[in-house]
């Protein structure tokens, strides 16, 4: 199986990530293509640069000219130019990596409900204070010319965010309008790193433990602590440390493309290494080499069976009085929160009494979590754990374009031979209820649809 290592040992932005996926392999022209999709007025700066004795590709966003400014450097600058700030001047929320600031309004990079901020020293050309809504975001990402699958991730990308904000401040989610995710660059990083990571070409993407780094960090509505609430919120179950450096390490954005793309979180994984790609951000630390590392590479497990070998967790409970309805909602919500499967089988137990024994299996690190959330909504006293070792299929996604619109299959393989591919049950179920049209038929033209591309 064909893996991508995401080595957050500076932490994650944006920038960060275009910059190691075009290190690592990924064209230039594939994110300057994205960019020219999106039709938004900006344009890719893609340079060489050294952090710390490593040297790493730098990506740099340009909207109408003008290029993204550190928080610190914003910071300066607007004091310098302007002294003292009152009233309606608000922060420009900017970390150091990929927080910049736009002349066209539309720049904040961290929960801000409030007015954009001008350019130092010039005023902003057209202010306004509601930004881009989702369901605006939504149709600028729609409209562009990439893949359906690169569209749903970068969508998938925005809705983490805005559930981050919502969750922050007390509101919904459609209600929520991006001063600072809406803006042209942050727009450019999230699109940019959907089509990027689609281009790699792997089976998964796993990350690190990330380091937050530390201090506080200026935003519209105050100072806070680092990490920033939207970033901690969209974090949640994720392993964060500090390494001590007094600066904010990981963006909201570079979160959010973390919660979306990574799909467990572990030290580095046995792999034969084929490409390494350093991302650098705007700032260079003395002795600490400010990039994230990408590392591609096959599974060693998978090159010694061809199948993916893991430890996973299994956890059980016996049931016997459990309204059946509420059993089922449970084995959703586990599903939801991360479980990679869950069952039920009716059991007799003590007493003669019928009931049901519910078995989950889950990732080490997602035990612990998954056990509360048993304890919370389930009426059992007790969870068995267990460690077991599992082997699986080598797989990977293909889309495939019928009448309706596109479909996921997941295609399974073993020594290299096709063994076995499926529909996405969820993007039939979603067709069909869009064009009320019955479900198989959704399914059976995606499958001849994936048979006659291999056949081409």
């Amino acid at each position: 199986m064909r893996i991508a290592y995401l080595d957050c040992f500076s932490g994650m932005s944006g920038d960060m990530f275009l910059g190691a996926l075009v290190d690592a392999g990924v064209p230039p022209r594939v994110l300057e293509e994205t960019v020219a999709a999106l039709d938004v007025g900006a344009r890719l700066e893609i340079s060489r640069v050294t952090r710390s004795g490593i040297t790493a590709t730098k990506v740099d966003v340009y909207s109408h000219g003008e290029k993204d400014l550190p928080r610190e450097v914003y910071w300066e600058e607007r004091e310098r130019s302007q002294g003292q700030q009152h009233g309606h001047d608000h922060v420009h929320d900017h970390h150091g990596q990929d927080y910049g600031h736009e002349h066209d309004a539309v720049a904040l990079r961290e929960h801000n409900f409030t007015q954009e901020p001008s350019r130092v020293g010039v005023p902003a050309p057209h202010e306004h204070g509601h930004g881009r809504g989702l369901n605006e975001i939504r149709g600028v990402i729609g409209k562009a010319a990439i893949s359906e699958t690169a569209k749903r991730t970068a969508i998938a990308i925005f809705e983490a965010l805005g559930s981050a904000e919502a969750q922050i401040h007390d509101s919904d989610i459609e209600k929520v309008h991006f001063h600072e995710v809406g803006a042209v660059d942050a727009m450019v990083d999230i699109v940019c790193a959907a089509v990027g990571s689609e281009a790699l070409a792997v089976d998964e993407i796993i990350c690190s433990p990330l380091n937050v780094g530390g201090g506080t960090v200026k935003c519209a509505h105050g100072t806070f602590p680092v990490p920033a609430p939207a970033t901690l919120e969209l974090l949640k179950h994720a392993p964060l440390y500090s390494s001590g450096i007094q600066a904010e390490l990981v963006t909201p954005t570079g979160a959010a493309i973390v919660k979306t793309l990574a799909k467990r979180f572990v030290p580095f994984p046995e792999m034969r290494v084929e490409k390494i790609g350093y991302g650098a951000g705007t700032r260079d630390f003395p002795g600490h080499a400010n990039v994230v590392r990408l590392t591609i590479g096959e599974s060693q497990l998978t090159l010694a069976a061809n199948t993916s070998q893991q430890t996973i967790t299994v956890l059980e409970a016996n049931i016997d009085d459990l309204n059946p309805q509420v059993f089922g909602y449970v084995m959703d919500r586990l599903l939801e929160e991360g479980a990679l499967d869950a069952f039920g089988m009716p059991v007799q137990m003590k007493k003669n009494r019928p009931g049901m024994l519910l078995t989950v299996l889950c990732r080490p690190e997602d035990a612990a979590k998954l056990t509360q959330l048993i304890f919370t909504e389930t009426t059992t006293l007790g969870v068995r754990r267990r460690e077991e070792r599992r082997q699986t299929l080598a797989r990977n996604w293909v889309t495939v374009a019928t009448r309706w619109g596109d479909v996921r299959l997941k295609v399974a393989s073993m020594n290299g031979t096709i063994t076995n591919y499926a529909p996405e049950y969820e993007d039939c179920r979603r067709i069909a209820a869009e064009h009320r049209v019955p479900l198989k038929s959704v399914m059976q033209e995606a499958l001849q649809a994936y048979l006659q591309n291999r056949k081409v």
